[in-house]
């Protein structure tokens, strides 16, 4: 058994040290990652939270892959450039992403070598567990006194392993309660869609829309009896249906050990739904589990 772990813990750490190098290019020493191997080699990493990518060639020089801004702010896509006098292939058409680099270096690689083995890098989805509570004043519904309730729920979001997709969907459920004050409580069931405009490692922020929700609500309101002026008479009115009402908001992942550290600011507004009189308040903290 003890055979067993050291040997798999040598193989774990041989193929560790085979995808991931040290290289000294110019003034830096940097660890790559190496994505192809072939006539071209595509190296790359994160470093302080930035994409970086590189080419090396067969006779080992190693030449990195630039998009700066000139002083008008404007992209020079200098790696386009490079890319083209490397392959005599029109790359004018190539994102500086991983997903596009790998499929054009891939493609000379082909043609270099009838041997070369083309690896599958179309993105897989994955799925992250969320955990989240709130607090919020039912924007959309009539709140006369601003008073604010708690809510809890859990999401589940469908990602790309992609590193480059900003695009997400998700699932979730909360429930909002009521209090003395505001006796309006309600579960809701949403399906939505998140666009990562900050998309680094270890944060993204995100606009996310629900267009599609399923909401079971109770509103009590309570009246003084006709009969009897000395009491009061509870009556409980209860909803529920499917809508698509497009409610926009705003949130933040932080990357902590295995998962993420959420923050949401929903409800700020909806395309097919009225916000009441209230200044829209629906804050929520989470956590979210890689699965």
């Amino acid at each position: 058994m003890k055979k067993f772990i050291l040997l798999f813990s040598l193989l774990a750490y041989s193929g560790y040290t085979f995808a991931q190098q040290t290289y000294t290019i110019g003034n830096e020493t940097l660890e790559l990652k190496t994505e192809t191997e072939g006539s071209l080699d595509l190296l790359w990493n994160v470093i302080n939270e930035q994409y970086r990518y590189f080419i090396r060639t067969e006779d080992g020089k190693i030449t990195e892959l630039k998009n700066t801004k000139n002083s008008k702010n404007k992209y020079q896509e200098e790696y386009k450039t490079v890319l083209t006098d490397l392959t005599s292939i029109d790359a004018s058409k190539v994102n500086l992403t991983t997903y596009s680099l790998k499929s054009f270096i891939d493609e000379f690689n082909n043609t270099k070598d009838s041997n070369y083995v083309i690896t599958d890098s179309s993105s897989k989805l994955k799925f992250r567990l969320g955990l989240f509570g709130g607090l919020t004043n039912s924007p959309f519904n009539q709140n006369i006194n601003n008073e604010k309730t708690a809510f809890f729920g859990t999401e589940i979001e469908a990602v790309s392993d992609n590193l480059d997709s900003r695009h997400s969907g998700f699932l979730n459920m909360r429930h909002t309660t009521d209090n003395d004050d505001f006796q309006y409580s309600a579960t809701q069931i949403a399906l939505g869609y998140r666009f990562r405009f900050i998309n680094k490692n270890n944060i993204n922020v995100y606009a996310q829309t629900k267009f599609a929700t399923y909401t079971s609500a109770t509103i009590k309101t309570t009246i003084t009896n006709p009969e009897d002026a000395a009491s009061l008479i509870t009556i409980e009115n209860t909803s529920s249906g499917f809508d698509a009402p497009f409610i926009f908001g705003l949130g933040a992942d932080l990357k902590i050990g295995n998962g993420y550290l959420t923050l949401v600011y929903d409800s700020l507004f909806a395309v097919f739904i009225d916000n009441q009189d209230n200044f829209p308040v629906d804050f929520a903290i989470g956590y979210k589990f890689n699965l």
